[in-house]
């Protein structure tokens, strides 16, 4: 399974790490130098969760975005207990 969001196409990325020395000028130094750039990911937030997908539940990766955001459908909650209502239905 890819690390993809399946409503939001998120996807890890690249990036760089930097590491500065120095004091700032407005601090009175002579300024902050880089001193070396090396590669990093960012990865995102992704939950396994149940959610209805094509009118069928499914368990996909979502990220936590589109989770607050409200692009995840979860699927109804199976009822174990048999009640009158239920009864009367059948």
């Amino acid at each position: 399974m890819p690390r993809r969001c399946h409503f939001t196409g998120a996807r890890t990325t690249t990036g760089n790490r930097m590491t500065r020395r120095g004091k700032a000028k407005y601090l009175g130094g002579v300024g902050i130098k880089t001193t070396s750039v090396t590669k990093r990911t960012f990865k995102p937030n992704l939950q396994r969760v149940k959610a209805v997908v094509d009118g069928r539940p499914a368990r996909i990766l979502a990220s936590t975005r589109a989770i607050r955001s409200g692009l995840v459908v979860k699927p109804l909650r199976r009822k174990f207990v048999y009640t009158r209502k239920l009864a009367a239905k059948a």
